[in-house]
């Protein structure tokens, strides 16, 4: 019962981080998209940077809002800062520093998309091996009882078995919808991060583009 229990919560746990990755996805996804249109509508790499606006659960944002802040930290300006003609650029070098914090971005939104997924995995690997582990215990009291009662026939055995392999049915119960809930996530997380890899090329190409400026 205990086994039976266990495997209960740990499916309502399984079950509820399926349905927040599920949202944090399709949200993504749909940020994601409203974004990166409203990005390639403006010629200038900074326009969306200069509102000082913030969107929330969006990672491509995410990675452009950081990008822009280090490339702004790392702008020179041709000629005195205010005069007319003075115009900002940015060095080879520079540029190479804005490339590896956009490859460092990508990779921390990767993580907060992956956080989490280690529990539906180890609920595939383990659930079973928990329900069989209560199978085994419960056919072992079973006949243990029987041999003590001296009564072993099937009448008296049967409810007891059939109750102990009721642990590897919730063991499978558990194991089976979160092993193709893990497949799924794991595919989307994987597009997901080919989507901010895309995103960060593009994004550093339109920086050079704007303001490279060769030493």
């Amino acid at each position: 019962k205990g086994i039976i229990i266990l495997l209960g919560i740990f499916s309502i746990i399984v079950w509820s981080l399926m349905l927040q990755k599920g949202r944090q996805i399709l949200q993504g996804r749909k940020l994601n998209k409203l974004f990166a249109d409203e990005f390639r509508q403006h010629d200038g790499v900074l326009v969306i940077h200069n509102r000082d606006i913030h969107v929330e659960g969006c990672p491509l944002f995410n990675l452009y809002d950081n990008g822009c802040k280090d490339l702004l930290s790392r702008l020179k300006t041709h000629g005195n800062e205010g005069e007319l003609g003075s115009k900002q650029y940015a060095t080879i070098k520079s540029m190479e520093h804005v490339k590896r914090t956009l490859e460092s971005d990508v990779a921390k939104e990767s993580l907060k998309l992956e956080s989490g997924l280690i529990f539906l995995a180890i609920a595939v690997s383990g659930s079973p091996f928990v329900g069989l582990l209560g199978t085994v215990w419960g056919v072992m009291d079973v006949f243990s009882a029987a041999a003590q009662e001296g009564n072993a026939n099937l009448t008296t055995v049967a409810p007891g078995v059939a109750a102990a392999l009721a642990t590897t049915v919730c063991g499978l119960l558990v194991a089976i919808p979160s092993m193709f809930g893990y497949n799924i996530i794991l595919h989307h997380l994987k597009v997901f991060t080919v989507e901010l890899d895309n995103f960060a090329q593009e994004l550093a190409s339109r920086m050079e583009n704007e303001f490279l400026k060769d030493e």
